[in-house]
C-alpha cells in the first residue's frame, strides 16, 4: 500500500509557499517537509483539517492511495 502526499500540487496550485502555510495552520516547517516528502507516518486529523481549510480543498486532492503492484 503506498499513500502519495501532493502537497506541493496544492501549494503550487493555490500560489503559497510552504513557510507561509506551516505558520497559517501553526505547525513547524520542518514538520510540514517531513509531510510533504511523504515520510510521515501519521497525520492529526486536525492538522488535516487547518491544511486543507487553508488551500481550500479537500483531503482527496492532498492525500492519494496506490496500490502495490
Amino acid at each position: 500500500m503506498a499513500i502519495i502526499v501532493n502537497l506541493d500540487v496544492m501549494l503550487a496550485t493555490r500560489k503559497m509557499r510552504s513557510l507561509e502555510l506551516a505558520t497559517k495552520i501553526g505547525i513547524t516547517p520542518a514538520n510540514l517537509s517531513i509531510l510533504k516528502s511523504g515520510k510521515a507516518k501519521a497525520i492529526r486529523f486536525s492538522t488535516l483539517e487547518a491544511i486543507c481549510k487553508e488551500l481550500d480543498c479537500q483531503p482527496a486532492d492532498i492525500l492519494e492511495y496506490v496500490p502495490n503492484k
